[in-house]
């Protein structure tokens, strides 16, 4: 359809499938049939000063004109939550909406700021052509995190892994709290997904797919059976004894992996101390002297 209606175009657009489906990171299956599951693509337009509306426009109604079915899946005929994820786009709007910078240079607080999902959503699925770099060169820019970014976002994980695991879990126990306790862990959870993620320089993806995604990571996929348990078992005698060896046996990886990397020189089996270590290592002083939590 391209080549026979759109000739003119074929070196000025990109023609790819990210963002935020299950399709974008190759985990679709059977179940994800029941909601937001069609055959599509996404085609990026660049300025109206090389395409304008009219053409856009008659893309589009090509686009809505391709076949409403390949091999047994259907498109949809309302855009799922949260906005439509197939079609034409003009490239310069999807990435404003989504990470507010049209080219993907973003300023230091959206780098401090930008939700770890969304840049996942902007760097996963596939470019299938892209002739001039349109789109090629902003997920290039976006998964660059800077190193000083790198190390807040780690530093301020550190610490919440601290705070809610080494700490607030045991505690809370103490005082007879279990719900408060589950709390904590599904917090050390978290901080500890983002901080596994962040030494492997891959951006951690919607809450739903972070297993799944951790599980194919090379470094420190061992963590996923732990990282389960805590959210799996109860919080009765024996089963806090086996979460809270849990939590210190992430720590314990954890801080040889960032000991590895060179983002800290402590052996410290305490990660608050880590944190801080990894914060000294921020070269960039503006970021270094913020507060250590800015970046989580």
């Amino acid at each position: 359809m391209l080549e026979e209606q759109f000739p003119e175009l074929t070196d000025k657009i990109a023609v790819g499938l990210f963002g935020s489906g299950s399709e974008c990171y190759g985990f679709d299956d059977d179940i994800s049939r029941d909601h937001d599951f069609e055959p599509g693509f996404c085609i990026f337009l660049p300025g109206e000063d090389l395409v304008d509306e009219n053409t856009a426009f008659r893309l589009e109604r090509a686009y809505a004109r391709l076949p409403k079915e390949f091999e047994g899946c259907y498109r949809n005929l309302l855009a799922p939550v949260g906005g439509r994820r197939h079609g034409v786009f003009r490239a310069a709007e999807f990435f404003r909406d989504h990470c507010g910078s049209a080219d993907g240079r973003l300023d230091l607080k959206q780098w401090l700021t930008t939700p770890s999902y969304v840049l996942s959503e902007l760097t996963n699925g596939e470019v299938f052509s892209d002739p001039s770099g349109l789109v090629t060169d902003v997920r290039e820019r976006l998964n660059s995190m800077p190193e000083a970014v790198l190390l807040k976002r780690l530093a301020g994980n550190l610490l919440l892994m601290n705070q809610a695991g080494q700490y607030n879990y045991g505690r809370c126990l103490k005082r007879g709290e279990k719900a408060a306790a589950q709390l904590a862990a599904n917090e050390f959870v978290n901080a500890a997904l983002q901080t596994v993620f962040l030494l492997n320089r891959v951006y951690l993806p919607y809450y739903k797919w972070a297993f799944r995604a951790l599980r194919s990571l090379p470094l420190l996929k061992e963590t996923a059976e732990p990282l389960k348990m805590l959210l799996e078992l109860g919080n009765g005698e024996e089963d806090a004894r086996r979460k809270s060896e849990a939590i210190e046996e992430i720590c314990r990886l954890v801080r040889e992996e960032i000991y590895v990397q060179g983002f800290s020189d402590s052996e410290s089996t305490d990660l608050e101390k880590q944190a801080s270590c990894v914060n000294g290592k921020i070269a960039d002083p503006e970021v270094r002297n913020l507060d250590i939590l800015a970046a989580v």
